[in-house]
């Protein structure tokens, strides 16, 4: 059976790109990639391969370059941004390859998400804090399940991160306080994380959004809500604690 390759390529700098991604690019006949969300470096290493442009396509044009070439046992690959299997969009991509004989292998790569917090030089979870990540997306065209509604999530206090919804920011901010965030709760949003342009705005809810609104940032962006951004006040991991054993090592403490 021939095979599609979803791969993700990474958040924008071209070396967060896996061995293994890059090594299926150099070799590939077909590469049908994100718009202008992949970087022209790690284009380029499409030496003999035929590009497409996936934000020139609908769906059914997408389909059809990836079916009629698997099908000549071509070797295609479906580059996404970031990972694919965050908001890619590739289960009807490959549910409607596999219906026609055509099996897919899905190549995982570095999200924005951990692009943005190795730019924050931070962890996304302390002890003390919190040790809950929710990755979700605010309510627009795409309608989210009403148990996950912002304001409902908000209610964890956790470190909660937003994908495609930095144009919505205000809406984000009044369902988070709804939800039992406090206003001085620290907020960053990382414009275009690892690349080039890297833009980093920091604020609390009550004042993110007039501070993202003055650096005109309407997509591109991670927005992260969490006290961990900054934080001065977490407990220290118990893992390499003293008074700690494991099945590795015995605690010093007798």
């Amino acid at each position: 059976m021939s095979n599609v390759f979803f791969v993700g390529c990474g958040p924008g700098d071209p070396e967060l790109i896996t061995i293994k991604a890059k090594k299926l690019i150099q070799k590939a006949d077909v590469v049908v990639y994100s718009g202008s969300l992949i970087p022209l470096a790690i284009l380029k290493l499409c030496k003999k391969g035929k590009l497409h442009d996936a934000s020139r396509l609908v769906r059914e044009e997408i389909f059809d370059i990836l079916y009629k070439n698997a099908k000549k046992n071509k070797l295609v690959v479906r580059l996404h941004d970031g990972d694919p299997s965050i908001y890619g969009a590739i289960k009807e991509q490959m549910d409607n390859l596999l219906k026609k004989g055509i099996s897919s292998i899905v190549v995982p790569g570095v999200t924005a998400f951990l692009a943005s917090a190795a730019a924050l030089g931070t962890q996304l979870t302390l002890p003390g804090i919190t040790q809950t990540i929710i990755v979700t997306r605010a309510e627009s065209r795409t309608k989210v399940p009403k148990r996950e509604k912002i304001s409902e999530l908000a209610k964890h206090k956790a470190t909660m991160i937003f994908y495609l919804s930095v144009h919505l920011l205000p809406d984000i901010v009044k369902e988070s306080i709804a939800g039992g965030y406090k206003k001085s709760t620290p907020v960053v949003v990382v414009y275009r994380a690892s690349w080039k342009d890297q833009k980093i705005v920091k604020g609390t809810l009550d004042d993110i959004t007039k501070k993202v609104r003055d650096e005109k940032i309407t997509k591109t962006a991670i927005v992260i809500i969490s006290d961990v951004i900054d934080s001065n006040s977490y407990e220290y991991s118990k893992l390499y604690d003293k008074n700690f054993s494991h099945g590795y090592r015995k605690s010093l403490i007798k």
